[in-house]
């Protein structure tokens, strides 16, 4: 399931026009490379490619967010067996449980695409950016009629469909599909950070553990959906429980920051 891809310059796609949206994919991959050196522009990210006839993204914590003295280069600390190994292996396993029943998606098989986030906002930025040219490869592709694979993506190394593995001198991948949507990342902070970029391309993102009530805003993060409930609806719970044991007095302890900070506002 593991290819290797590297970073390669930022190429423009001629049907758009909006300067901004540039702006926004091309400056940080070239700040990114002015202030880490060859070395880290030459890194390499495991990424996990399964094709199908639709691909879905995902951003899961797979190590731990660099340490103090790595935060400038973005590398990763070590791996997170527990956290991160299990979420892509359930990813995999959910995909595989169906695939294989025809009941579901008849004739239709899902693909995903895993890429790692290291509970880091600009490690995770930076993957969220590979989605996004991927995408607009894949449009540009379709408009021209193109379409060799270059490092896999398109099935098999024999032809044939499975999990393909690229050699790691080798280029994205041409032919792969677009992701219609993204699962992940797990932190509040980051999952806001990666819905304001993919919602300039309309990809649908559904995270599985941020609680942030500020992503409850539909007007700034539209295309934001997800699986557990807000941090207010968590206060709410809290309180019910004091009122329901008549508790009279109750001590509050949190970890610095606005989502801890946030629940115990909602109590007061």
């Amino acid at each position: 399931h593991i290819i290797k891809t590297h970073h390669q310059d930022i190429f423009l796609v001629n049907k758009l026009t909006d300067e901004m949206i540039w702006i926004i994919l091309a400056l940080p991959m070239w700040a990114w490379r002015g202030t880490v050196g060859d070395s880290q522009a030459n890194e390499r990210r495991v990424v996990a490619h399964i094709p199908g006839d639709i691909i879905i993204g995902a951003l899961f914590s797979v190590h731990h967010q660099p340490t103090a003295d790595k935060v400038h280069e973005r590398k990763c600390g070590s791996v997170r067996e527990q956290y991160g190994i299990q979420r892509v292996e359930a990813m995999l396993h959910t995909l595989d449980r169906i695939n294989a029943d025809p009941r579901i998606l008849p004739n239709i098989s899902l693909g995903c695409e895993i890429r790692d986030s290291c509970w880091h906002s600009a490690v995770a930025l930076e993957q969220s950016i590979e989605f996004i040219r991927d995408s607009l490869v894949s449009s540009d592709e379709a408009e021209v009629g193109g379409g060799s694979v270059w490092g896999g993506g398109g099935g098999g190394a024999d032809g044939r469909g499975g999990p393909r593995c690229a050699d790691h001198a080798a280029t994205p991948m041409r032919g792969k599909k677009p992701i219609v949507g993204l699962i992940g990342p797990g932190s509040s902070s980051v999952a806001i950070q990666v819905q304001n970029l993919l919602q300039l391309f309309n990809i649908p993102q559904i995270a599985y553990s941020a609680t942030s009530m500020d992503l409850s805003d539909k007007s700034l993060y539209k295309y934001f959906m997800r699986v557990v409930p807000s941090d207010a609806q968590q206060a709410r719970a809290m309180v019910d429980i004091v009122k329901r044991y008549n508790w009279s007095y109750v001590s509050a302890i949190h970890t610095e920051g606005k989502n801890t900070q946030a629940p115990l506002q909602c109590q007061g």
